[in-house]
């Protein structure tokens, strides 16, 4: 049982902290002449392409270096269990923006039914690093020449059954496969002349990594 329980530790998702951690190494053994700028360029490239632990190992196997200790992934009993994300005081029951804006992100714990109203303005919610009240929550949605924009991680079940009048309810959840285990958020409501965008949260934006003395 317990077998079943733990996963590969490699095939475990990688954090932003730990695609770092192995860039630095590489940037380190580029200093030291243990790689040239080609090689340093195209290993960058796959260190901030990677999506596992398996995948960031063998970017540094061949340099002879101390690998970077990388964040230990939790089993999956743990890491997808609705305990993880379920509970605490809720906070607002509405996110309200007309003629202005709403943003909502960090760790905040989502009501059961939270509902949100954008006329000509716009709102932002942000599932990321959040906790829910309850395993089920509602997002019940009215815009008007507005925007919505919510930002669902994998490890949340998101259903979007939205209508829209000269606007739409846009899911492009289902481009990236959902974890199971999670809570569970339906997205419903109107969107007249506005836009409902559903999607995975924002991913960090990488800078050029080239040493700039070599530029030119």
């Amino acid at each position: 049982m317990s077998d079943e329980l733990v996963p590969d530790p490699g095939q475990m998702r990688a954090s932003d902290a730990d695609r770092e951690k192995v860039a630095q190494v590489l940037q380190q053994a580029h200093g030291e002449g243990r790689l040239d700028l080609h090689e340093l360029d195209e290993r960058l490239g796959q260190v901030y392409a990677a999506r596992t632990y398996g995948e960031l190992v063998p970017l540094t196997a061949d340099l002879g270096m101390i690998a970077p200790p990388l964040t230990t992934p939790l089993p999956v009993h743990q890491t997808n269990s609705p305990a993880a994300r379920i509970g605490g005081v809720p906070g607002s029951s509405s996110s309200i923006a007309i003629w202005s804006g709403v943003n909502r992100k960090g760790d905040w714990v989502v009501p059961e039914h939270h509902t949100v109203v954008a006329i000509m303005g716009g709102v932002e919610l942000d599932f990321s690093t959040a906790r829910f009240e309850k395993a089920e929550t509602t997002i019940n949605i009215f815009a008007f020449w507005g925007g919505v924009e919510i930002y669902v991680p994998e490890d949340v079940t998101v259903r979007v059954d939205g209508s829209g009048i000269m606007g739409a309810f846009e899911d492009s959840t289902h481009k990236t496969p959902t974890i199971p285990g999670g809570p569970v958020v339906r997205i419903t409501g109107l969107a007249m002349m506005a836009g409902v965008e559903v999607r995975r949260p924002k991913r960090k934006k990488i800078k050029n990594r080239k040493n700039p003395e070599l530029e030119g």
